[in-house]
């Protein structure tokens, strides 16, 4: 397992993904979804998720936080067609664009996990 400390500049990709999780919590409102469609179980499950695990990692990156995140922003970015939602538009669209976001901040914070000269082995 490796990690590293965060620097004041360091938190920015996790707090980006913070941003993320929350706008996707969000999403089911500001898209006027019912509550009870798999885009908007989706959104509150996995940006709640999201959110969580980016939180932990503000004030030290672990490479599991990081994977946890690259995978739960790859599946938002497929789980409108795994979940059926891929021809509704708008939350297809959120879906996507965030799910994608995310995996590519937590990939950034992967790298620099085992290139970084500060990065450690726990």
């Amino acid at each position: 397992m490796r990690t590293i400390e965060n620097r004041t500049e360091d938190m920015v990709p996790n707090a980006l993904n913070i941003l993320f999780g929350v706008a996707l919590v969000l999403a089911p409102w500001y898209l006027g979804l019912g509550y009870e469609t798999a885009a908007a179980r989706n959104a509150f499950i996995s940006g709640g998720a999201i959110t969580v695990i980016a939180v932990v990692a503000l004030g030290k990156t672990y490479d599991w936080e990081e994977y946890l995140n690259l995978a739960l922003g790859l599946w938002v970015s497929i789980a409108p067609w795994v979940l059926g939602f891929a021809e509704a538009g708008p939350p297809m669209w959120v879906h996507v664009v965030f799910g994608l976001a995310v995996a590519a901040f937590a990939a950034f914070e992967l790298w620099r996990l085992f290139v970084s000269p500060q990065a450690r082995s726990v």
